[in-house]
């Protein structure tokens, strides 16, 4: 079968067919072996993605899988992003690690894909690269970190890493506690352990069937995630005898599932970005309107921080991703395929869940709240979108209208916000310009602007912040982000000046300027971009060819096309 698959790469088919069995050889191959399907499985272990370090053990359990149901198993690299340790930030390589996806699986000559994802960045990058590829794919999370305790309270990264950073900044807790703190903050392998982007791309591709179901909770340390993986192996044999590829489940039906599990779990702002994206590359346009419309309708019932109570070990022990998607059923697409070659509805039949979940996962007629947990917001400030987390921010500062304080980068954020001197007040409005993808580069999780230390000192824990940046979705806070068009690509953002008065409206999804149209226009004319573009390699290349955050932040040459008319299907 795939052995045979791109052989003239030497000009002669048949030298190449040759010199491939002698070189499979020295691997233990015999040439009947590649007459089975050849399964490849991208192994994103990395000792500095430390989300990734025990994802060998995952494999060895997905070639088991791939081996009982008569595959052979082909492991290979690919990018590692770890969020912590890749600077300026991961997301300037998100799609420098959905390249080398999808050209591996293109270049090496296998019949499907097994996809090991975790850390924020990873799991978006490899379904924009199976998409694009479209051979049969499946996907395995490498799951989150267990709680963390410390003195009798319940730890969650990295929701606790900025929460206990502002304390101390406050003067609150001592340098000894952080200290403490920091040692129970990440205690076992996975990824973080509240409901931040990592597990809520997890979530999203189990909604979108590209996971078996139950896959995207279950805890990196729980035995059950190596069966889910040794199933994952056997599975991936079937899919390829099926030919069910990414675009036959990846439907626009399963993205609105995508953005209807985002919306009742209190996801992550920046799955909005990568479900924009995935979908691009497969001629699927999702608007933000559409996000705004399904978080409208979708009830927030997970429990879950940043924006509730509870973590990822809860939510797996409460039955995860299936028992929200079984509370769903009345406005979740059941019809949808997914891996299994089942429907959700298929795969929900025999399923049970514990009785006593509700404190985790509320029910469909009595939800946490009302609506969704994102909101999209327009406006003369945000013309083409900016996003929010209503239940991750304050009450009182979700209707609000106040003075810009602006910062112009992130270099001059922290060179004045712990300034005595700093004119800001707690009702002010805290904005940051050039960190978009194109400013930043890569739109960093800048977002969560810290509170000014003379306001921290005061009491004050919460301000209306907004940006063009993004902010992990372990933070918190009444947060504006992900403004477009971007400040560096001349958007109105560019032209907020300290004392403009912003006005916030997030019933009505209003995010105004309250500036005259003609002082804009004066001001625009006046405009020159602050930002110094690379001159060389692959950020040359990103901040050259990126498209905006409403358009999911992929390369303009990698999409499936227009997405202005992109497929509705």
């Amino acid at each position: 079968m795939s052995i045979n698959r791109g052989t003239a790469s030497y000009g002669d088919q048949g030298f190449s067919l040759f010199l491939r069995k002698a070189f499979a050889r020295h691997m233990g191959h015999d040439a009947e072996d590649f007459e089975k399907p050849v399964i490849g499985i991208i192994n994103t272990k990395s000792e500095i993605n430390r989300c990734h370090a025990h994802f060998d053990s995952i494999s060895e359990a997905i070639k088991r899988g791939v081996l009982m149901a008569g595959g052979v198993p082909l492991e290979f690299p690919t990018i590692s992003l770890g969020e912590s340790f890749t600077s300026p930030t991961s997301m300037l390589f998100r799609n420098l690690a959905a390249m080398d996806t999808e050209e591996m699986i293109r270049a090496q000559p296998i019949d499907g894909v097994v996809l090991i994802g975790g850390c924020d960045k990873m799991t978006p990058a490899q379904l924009m690269g199976a998409a694009s590829a479209d051979i049969p794919s499946i996907m395995v999370s490498g799951g989150p970190m267990r709680n963390g305790q410390y003195e009798g309270k319940t730890l969650g990264a990295c929701s606790d890493c900025r929460f206990f950073w502002q304390e101390y900044r406050s003067g609150t807790i001592t340098e000894e506690e952080l200290e403490n703190i920091n040692e129970s903050l990440a205690p076992t392998s996975g990824h973080c352990m509240v409901m931040g982007s990592a597990s809520t791309m997890a979530a999203a591709a189990e909604a979108m069937g590209m996971t078996l179901p139950g896959t995207a909770a279950v805890p990196a340390t729980e035995n059950k995630l190596l069966n889910i993986a040794q199933k994952a192996g056997q599975q991936s044999v079937t899919l390829v005898k099926q030919q069910l590829t990414p675009s036959k489940l990846m439907t626009k039906k399963a993205f609105e599932n995508a953005i209807k599990m985002i919306m009742a779990v209190g996801g992550s702002t920046n799955a909005i970005i990568h479900l924009i994206a995935i979908a691009g590359r497969l001629n699927i346009k999702l608007p933000l309107e559409l996000f705004d419309e399904i978080g409208r309708e979708t009830p927030f019932i997970a429990n879950l921080r940043p924006a509730g109570k509870y973590q990822m070990e809860d939510f797996y022990y409460a039955g995860g991703v299936q028992a929200v998607i079984k509370e769903l059923e009345p406005v979740f697409h059941m019809e949808e395929r997914t891996v299994t070659g089942n429907t959700h509805a298929g795969n929900l039949v025999g399923q049970s869940f514990p009785k006593n979940y509700g404190e985790v996962i509320y029910t469909f007629d009595k939800p946490l709240f009302d609506g969704g947990g994102i909101a999209v917001l327009k406006g003369n400030l945000a013309p083409d979108g900016a996003v929010i987390k209503p239940k991750a921010a304050s009450v009182n500062l979700l209707k609000h209208k106040g003075r810009a304080v602006v910062f112009e980068s992130v270099e001059d954020m922290e060179a004045k916000v712990n300034d005595p001197e700093l004119d800001v007040r707690a009702d002010d409005v805290l904005v940051l310009k050039n960190t978009g993808p194109i400013g930043a580069p890569g739109m960093p999780e800048a977002g969560m602007l810290p509170i000014p230390k003379k306001l921290l000192e005061e009491g004050v824990r919460d301000m209306v912040r907004l940006s063009d940046c993004r902010m992990s979705g372990t933070a918190f806070g009444t947060v504006v982000l992900h403004v477009a068009p971007e400040a560096a690509a001349g958007g109105p953002l560019a032209l907020v000046e300290n004392g403009d008065m912003i006005e916030l409206d997030v019933e009505e999804r209003r995010l105004n300027l309250c500036v005259e149209e003609t002082e804009l226009v004066q001001r625009k004319s006046r405009w020159s971009s602050p930002v110094k573009k690379s001159a060389r390699g692959y950020t040359k290349l990103y901040q050259e060819r990126v498209l905006q955050a409403d358009k999911g932040c992929d390369f303009d040459f990698l999409t499936g096309g227009d997405l202005s008319g992109a497929d509705d299907r």
